[in-house]
């Protein structure tokens, strides 16, 4: 959908009569319905005039398309300005210009992020390069029209108030600055040299028009690199159920039909294979021609499994295949051939921040033809979690769904015990078990008597990149603001460590050097290691011969349990029972990351001794 198309000419006779906001607005209420919210009728304001202070040079071709708030084919991301015409071959080009209003900008440590102040403070944001470089990625890669016609794609960021770009310049953006070159307040002149180099001749608005009408679709370029990439990737090569499990979602997406839903409910542990299973699905489901998207909404398992694929930390074309659960309010129904949700059981009501959408499960259900869950109740680890059998069957039958359910019982991290598992449910009080002692022998649980030896020993067992400390999320995040504070202090043994740092972003469990920090449950699950270190914390003890949960143990910066003392007033039995469920299940997640070892220290003295017993560990 485009809010506003008119050439060059037009544009200009809007500025120069200072109605341009205006034309937006009205243009904006006769496309959507909606009237426009007070903050973006500002943000025209104060952005196209500028604009039209770079397009009055008379250099820039009159017939030049122009284009407002072009959003991208059910997404959420919209392109602030689309200019159109031919290029110096004569073929139709287009370039991608993100608008920002910020007056000062510092760089970090981040991939692509830089920091700047938006609504009530400072925080971390795209950098404007690598945003409008991943909408020409996003176009290029699944845009019919852009692939078929060869429409040349340029993108740019205009920052029309900024007059200072050191933190945007720095040297960590370099790529993305080659990539989609960066324009400050007085660099007008600039500006409209590059628009005539790469649009000599005006179309008015027929290349905007294209891309408009094009059909969102994966391109084969887009599909035959991801296969490329899985081939020969032991990492992900199916087994057994595995295999059964790929070939019975590839059945079901060879018959999709219109106007009908189909869902696929693919329950498993830890371990089962869930994610390689998805991973392979996306890939087989490009191949097919199909409009697939792998789902999750944990960042880390998303950026995660890209780096696995792509081999590369940094941000790249193939983030739009990964995309968050949030993506899909108010999609069309159908509008996706499959959607394929990892970590199911994490999916939520609204979005995080509370503003849009009615329930995650039922959205994405609408918006495609099949949806493919992979689900572990036991894997909800907050008050928001809503992800259940329960609810997926609830939302199947509202659509009229067919559903299909298959089961992946094969477990094959933790060295394929099958008996750690349960040991583990017994021990944590999830589910009773016939494995309340641990046999020793297969899967390596040790527990040590203090954090410093098992931090020690995870550092040692590091030679591979393939072990890592977490914990339980009971000490505040204080390194986030003070960069020198320590996170985590267990004072009886001297120990102090900081929770995994910002500035590796979701990728910090792939990253060399990281062995020194602390992840948690918010950044490690849906990822696995060869030895997990794991910290209990004070939320979890062992009074009077059980193990039992205590909430108010958790840190204030976790928003795990939020509202949890609000609902101990409206009823104190029922929120009592749910957070002692979410703790189990951290602790379980926590614990399941390991595909050969697991290493425990507990700081309530009681648990520790109880655990050193029931594994016949002494460390």
């Amino acid at each position: 959908m485009i809010i506003y198309l008119a050439t060059r000419e037009e544009f200009l006779q809007h500025v120069r009569e200072q109605r341009i906001e205006e034309e937006v607005r009205r243009c904006y209420l006769e496309r959507t319905g909606h009237k426009v919210a007070a903050n973006e009728f500002r943000a025209w304001q104060n952005s196209l005039q500028c604009v039209g202070n770079v397009l009055q040079f008379e250099a820039i071709p009159k017939e030049l398309g122009v284009a407002i708030e072009y959003r991208i084919h059910n997404t959420a991301k919209r392109i602030d300005l689309l200019l159109s015409g031919r290029n110096a071959d004569g073929a139709p080009s287009a370039v991608i210009v993100e608008l920002k209003q910020w007056e000062t900008v510092e760089a970090t440590e981040l991939d692509g992020v830089v920091r700047t102040f938006l609504g009530k403070g400072p925080r971390e944001t795209t950098h404007p390069s690598y945003q409008a470089m991943s909408y020409g990625a996003l176009l290029r890669g699944f845009n019919t029209a852009v692939v078929e016609d060869n429409i040349a794609l340029q993108p740019c960021a205009y920052l029309h108030n900024c007059t200072d770009g050191a933190g945007l310049s720095d040297g960590r953006y370099r790529d993305y600055l080659e990539q989609a070159p960066l324009f400050l307040r007085h660099d007008n002149a600039a500006m409209a040299a590059f628009l005539r180099r790469c649009l000599e001749v005006g179309d008015r608005g027929r290349t905007i028009e294209r891309i408009r009408d094009g059909k969102a679709k994966p391109s084969r370029q887009l599909a035959d690199a991801v296969g490329r990439m899985l081939k020969g990737n032991t990492e992900f090569v199916l087994i057994d159920e595995q295999k059964v499990v790929f070939e019975k979602a590839l059945a079901l997406a060879r018959h999709l039909r219109e106007g009908r839903h189909g869902v696929l409910l693919v329950q498993g542990g830890p371990g089962t294979g869930k994610s390689v299973v998805a991973v392979n699905l996306l890939a087989r489901l490009m191949g097919m021609g199909l409009n697939a998207r792998y789902v999750s909404k944990n960042a880390a398992p998303r950026a995660v499994y890209r780096a696995k694929l792509t081999g590369s930390l940094q941000k790249g074309d193939y983030d739009n295949l990964f995309c968050g659960s949030a993506c899909f309010v108010a999609c069309p129904e159908g509008f996706y051939d499959v959607l394929i949700v990892d970590e199911s059981h994490r999916l939520m009501t609204k979005t995080i921040y509370d503003k849009e959408g009615e329930n995650q499960v039922k959205e994405i259900i609408h918006a495609s033809k099949l949806t493919v869950f992979f689900l572990d109740e036991d894997q909800r680890v907050t008050f928001d979690d809503i992800g259940s059998t329960a609810e997926i069957e609830k939302w199947s039958q509202y659509v009229e769904a067919e559903l299909h359910r298959e089961v992946l019982p094969s477990q094959f991290r933790c060295s394929g015990s099958d008996g750690y598992l349960a040991w583990l449910d017994s021990t944590l009080g999830i589910r009773a078990t016939a494995n309340e002692r641990l046999d020793p022998g297969g899967y390596d649980i040790r527990v040590f008597d203090d954090p410093l030896r098992l931090h020690a020993a995870i550092r040692a067992a590091n030679q591979a990149n393939q072990a890592r400390m977490v914990a339980g999320y009971c000490w505040n995040w204080a390194s986030k603001l003070h960069p020198d504070a320590w996170d985590i202090t267990i004072d009886p043994y001297g120990y102090r460590a900081r929770w995994n740092l910002s500035k590796d972003g979701s990728v910090w469990i792939m990253k060399p050097g990281t062995v020194e920090e602390v992840g948690c449950i918010h950044t490690c699950q849906g990822l696995e290691l060869e030895t997990i270190g794991v910290i209990i914390g004070p939320d979890l003890v062992y009074r009077d011969g059980e193990v039992v949960t205590v909430p108010t143990a958790r840190a204030r910066t976790d928003q795990s349990l939020k509202g949890y003392k609000v609902g101990l007033r409206r009823d104190p039995q029922a929120i009592r029972l749910k957070a002692d469920a979410i703790i189990r299940n951290t602790y379980r997640t926590l614990m399941s990351r390991g595909t050969k070892a697991c290493w425990v220290f507990a700081c309530d003295p009681e648990l520790n001794l109880w655990l050193k017993r029931s594994t016949m560990s002494q460390l």
